[in-house]
Parts: C-alpha cells; sequence; structure tokens
C-alpha cells in the first residue's frame, strides 16, 4: 500500500500519483474511444485530441493541441464558427453541433470530408470546457447520394415504363395505385356525367319520339325514307353520347357488359349504313364479305370498337378503299377491318393505342380529331377480355383484326324498315297517365302515344298524377320520367300513384341517370325501366309487354 502521514491521511505525492493515473486512465479511454474526441477551451485553443483526431485530419497531435479548432474545417466556415462557438460557451448544453445542415472537416491535405458533431460542455475547475465527438460520415453521405440516383433512376424508370407496351402489365400495377388517389375526382367526374347526361339525353329524346310520331303518320315514299334516315342519324348520335359517358366510366370498373348472341351481317350492315356515303365522298371504296357467323359479346361495345377501328381507316386511307370481312378461325370469329392506307412504322406500332397519338401528325400541327380513338378501343378490350391484333406496312395500308367468341344463336331474317299506321278506333288502347316536367318532351311521347291510339293525360308533377287519379281512378299504365323538378324523382311517383289508386298499377320508368341509383332500384315485374334516349318502338314495345301481364 502506499505509505500514510501521521494524520493517517494519505500523502502528497501519493494524491499526485492517483492524479497521474486518474488522468492517463481518462486518456486510455478516450483514445480507445471510435470516434475523434478534441477538448477546447472559451477561446477555441484545443486542449486535447484523442488518438483518432489524428487519424481522421492527418495532424499530429502536437500540430491540434494548442492550436485554434477552426484550423480543422473549411476556411470559408472559419469566421462563421468563432461567432457560433461564443454563442455555445455563452448558454452550453449538450447537443448536436449544427442541427439540420451539412458540416465539413478538412484534413492536413486540404480535402474535406462530411462529418457529424455532438458538443458537451465540462467543467474544470473554475472555467467551462467543451468536448465534440467527431464522426466522419463520408460513407453515409456515399450511400445516401447512392440511394438516391438509385430512386431518380426508378423513376426514369417508371416514366418509361408508362410509354413501353413490352411493360403493360407493370404499368397497369402503377395505374391501380394511382387510381385510389383519384377516386375523389372520377367521383365528381361521375357527378358530372350523371347531370350532364340527363340535359343532353332529354333533345335526343324528343327528337327520337317525334320521329316515331311522324313514320306513323306519313305515307309518301320519300317521306317515309328521309324518316327512316333521320332515326337512323338520331341512333347514331345516341350511341355516341352513350359510348362517350360509358367510355368515361371504363377504368373505373362503373361499365358492366352485357353479352349476347349477334350476327355479324347484323354488325357490319350498321357499319356500311354509317360509313359507306362518308367513303364514297372521300372516293374510296367501302365493300363488305357476306357472313352468316354468330358471335358472342356485348353488341353496343364490339360496335365501339369497329366504329373507331372503320373511322380510323378511312381517315387514314386518300385512295383504294376498305374491306370488312368475318373469318372463323379456331374457336373465334375474326373480323378483319384492311385498308390500303398509309400504313404504321414498326417503331409507331407500340404507341398507336396512347391517348392523344395520331400516326404522321407532327407535333403543333392541325389535327383532326384528337387521336383517342384507338386509346378507347384498347380500354374496351380489355373490358370484354378480347384480343385485337395489327399488322400494317407503310404505304400499303393496315389490317386490325378483332377475335370475338363464335356465338351459338340462329340468324334471323332482317326485315327492311317499315313506315308504322295508326292504329283504327276499334283498336284504341287502354288509358296512359303521363308524368314529365320537360315540355318538348311531354309534347313528343303525347304525339307519339295518341297516334297509337292510346288515352293520354299529361302532368308534370307527382301531385297532380295523384290529383288525376283521384278524379279519374287509376290509370292502365304509368309513364314517368325518373329526374322531376323540386328533386321530385319517378320512383316516388310510381309509388305515390300505387298508393293513391290502391293498385299495382304498370309503370315505365325513363331515365337518362347512368348512376348507380338506377342499378338498385329493386326488381319489380310491375315495372320497366327505359334508358333514353328510348326510340318509338321501344317505348311502344315496353307498354305492349306490360299490357300483356
Amino acid at each position: 500500500m502506499p505509505p500514510r502521514g501521521a494524520n493517517g491521511r494519505l500523502g502528497n505525492n501519493t494524491g499526485r500519483y492517483m492524479q497521474i493515473a486518474s488522468a492517463d486512465l481518462a486518456r486510455s479511454a478516450l483514445d480507445a474511444a471510435p470516434d475523434a474526441m478534441i477538448i477546447i477551451d472559451a477561446a477555441g485553443i484545443v486542449q486535447f485530441a484523442n488518438r483518432q483526431v489524428s487519424v481522421l485530419f492527418g495532424f499530429t497531435n502536437d500540430q491540434i493541441v494548442g492550436q485554434s479548432v477552426e484550423q480543422l474545417m473549411p476556411q470559408r466556415f472559419q469566421a462563421r464558427h468563432v461567432s457560433h462557438r461564443l454563442e455555445y460557451f455563452a448558454a452550453s448544453r449538450a447537443r448536436p453541433m449544427g442541427p439540420g445542415l451539412t458540416l465539413y472537416g478538412q484534413r492536413h491535405d486540404g480535402s474535406e470530408f462530411p462529418v457529424e458533431i455532438s458538443l458537451s460542455p465540462i467543467q474544470d475547475a473554475n472555467r467551462t470546457l467543451v468536448a465534440a465527438a467527431i464522426r466522419d460520415i463520408t460513407d453515409r453521405k456515399r450511400v445516401e447520394a447512392d440511394l438516391r440516383v438509385a430512386r431518380e433512376t426508378s423513376e426514369r424508370a417508371r416514366a418509361a415504363a408508362d410509354r413501353s407496351r413490352e411493360v403493360a402489365d407493370h404499368a397497369r400495377e402503377l395505374a391501380d395505385r394511382a387510381r385510389d388517389s383519384a377516386d375523389r375526382a372520377n367521383q365528381a367526374k361521375s357527378r358530372f356525367l350523371t347531370t350532364a347526361s340527363h340535359d343532353l339525353r332529354q333533345p335526343l329524346q324528343t327528337l327520337a319520339l317525334l320521329n316515331g310520331a311522324l313514320r306513323r303518320l306519313v305515307s309518301g315514299e320519300e317521306a317515309s325514307e328521309v324518316l327512316v334516315q333521320q332515326q337512323q342519324a338520331i341512333d347514331a348520335v345516341s350511341r355516341l353520347l352513350n359510348a362517350l359517358l360509358d367510355i368515361s366510366k371504363l377504368e373505373s370498373g362503373a361499365v358492366k357488359p352485357q353479352a349476347a348472341d349477334f350476327a355479324v351481317a347484323d354488325l357490319f350492315e350498321g357499319l356500311r349504313r354509317e360509313f359507306a356515303g362518308i367513303a364514297t365522298s372521300k372516293g374510296l371504296n367501302f365493300q363488305l364479305d357476306p357472313s352468316d357467323a354468330w358471335v358472342h359479346s356485348d353488341l353496343a361495345l364490339v360496335e365501339q370498337i369497329m366504329k373507331n377501328l372503320v373511322a380510323n381507316a378511312i381517315k387514314y386511307t386518300r385512295e383504294g378503299g376498305l374491306l370488312l370481312r368475318a373469318q372463323r378461325q379456331d374457336e373465334s370469329i375474326r373480323i378483319d377491318v384492311v385498308d390500303t392506307g398509309i400504313g404504321i412504322a414498326p417503331a409507331q406500332l407500340r404507341y398507336i393505342y396512347d391517348e392523344f397519338y395520331q400516326v404522321g401528325v407532327p407535333a403543333n400541327s392541325p389535327r383532326d380529331g384528337y387521336g383517342l380513338g384507338l386509346s378507347i378501343v384498347q380500354r374496351v378490350v380489355r373490358l370484354l377480355n378480347l384480343r385485337l391484333e395489327v399488322s400494317s406496312r407503310l404505304s400499303k395500308g393496315s389490317v386490325f383484326s378483332l377475335f370475338l367468341p363464335v356465338g351459338g344463336a340462329q340468324r334471323t331474317t332482317m326485315h327492311p324498315a317499315t313506315v308504322e299506321r295508326p292504329v283504327a278506333d276499334s283498336e284504341r288502347k287502354p288509358r296512359v297517365l303521363l308524368v314529365e316536367d320537360d315540355p318538348a318532351v311531354r309534347d313528343a311521347t303525347c304525339m307519339l302515344l295518341k297516334v297509337e291510339g292510346y288515352r293520354v293525360v299529361a302532368v308534370a308533377s307527382a301531385a297532380e298524377a295523384l290529383k288525376d287519379v283521384r278524379e279519374h281512378g287509376a290509370p292502365e299504365l304509368l309513364i314517368s320520367d325518373y329526374h322531376l323538378r323540386d328533386g321530385e324523382l319517378g320512383t316516388h311517383v310510381i309509388a305515390a300513384v300505387r298508393a293513391g289508386a290502391g293498385a299495382d298499377v304498370k309503370a315505365v320508368l325513363m331515365t337518362g341517370d347512368t348512376s348507380n341509383a338506377i342499378k338498385q332500384i329493386p326488381d319489380d315485374p310491375h315495372l320497366r325501366v327505359a334508358s333514353k334516349p328510348v326510340n318509338a318502338q321501344e317505348l311502344l314495345a315496353l307498354l305492349k309487354s306490360l299490357l300483356e301481364l
């Protein structure tokens, strides 16, 4: 044991020995620390530096201890650091240095490197010192930079994938994630379309019913042909309106295909009526190969596909013409649209289904259309789970081939359109109560029903309908629009009339609404729902089917 003095305390030599031993121990501990550590006084003079400081900065210990700490940092930071150091000594506490900033150290050779510094105050007798732990974060910054580059590379790859049909499956997965964030926009668009569709369908409904009434009144051959042509034009506009509203819902899954058997010849005949005149006006031949094939799919959506393909063939063909043909291929019917147009370069084929892309149309030049036709075609093809192929040669033409499942129905005989005649008084039909707040649609419907021989009472609201029921009893048939003034709904009108009449009155609900509200109307054997615009023959057929119940 060390010797004791006469008073039993450790002698002065022993105390100094312990102090020296403690200092050596502290120095050894600091030298063993993994981080560079320095201790400075209020004047910024380094009082201590462990071994890692020399390793990190390249100075010898003698070149560091007793020198200003500012020599360990780039010159551009030195003047600013003096004021920061004085502020810290005025209110010292343990904290990181320069939170949120990127700090740099400077080696003896002048090279810089990023550092992370933690500060801790130390009390030594009557003065305050600061211990700084310095860590080289070059590797961490390199990893962060690599991650940033990787993220940027990944984003560029995803952007390229959006334009590449070779990674279409991956693009659809990205679209699925993006669709979640677009739900609100889709809902707002759906609300707009629901409102707009009602207003757009009303004048079409008026035209369709007036055409039906006129076809039952005129007798001249020329006038009859004019009315047939007018009905075809109304039908074409109606189909276009329905397609525009339906296509807007394709991506949200709101369009539900209604598959049935139909004849390819009927499809071809409709295309001939709509496009033969347009082709002839351009000096093009429009040919149809006869076909007795039947297919199974949604006729309206297949028509939408074919109309876009035929319209494109006419647009991009300057001479020659186009041909529609159907051939059996395994368990499918392949329908070809063949043209002698400008053709498509192989490098462009991958882009033809992109929105707003048009073959051979330079940027900022006048456009015929918006380049949406084939984009719509692709969406409908996917919805129907069909297959579409294209082959093309520059200056020779293109062939678009749509593959449809073979249908099982038998072809029925098609009869030419005829002009219907009003019925005789002896064949007069029952009384119809019509509830419609649009004067034009109400008058056109009344005209059609009266020409057909029905006895019609037309009103504009539920209150007027109930008044008629109280005065004249229950009608044999009730026709009501779905959206009436002041927020009244046709479903409420039907329920009120049935309650007032004490009978399950047979009814037709006419609507231009395409929202899910219509699909949620409960099944009712005495109710028929008709989507506007309803042509005259369809409406009369609905009334007949109800009367036969």
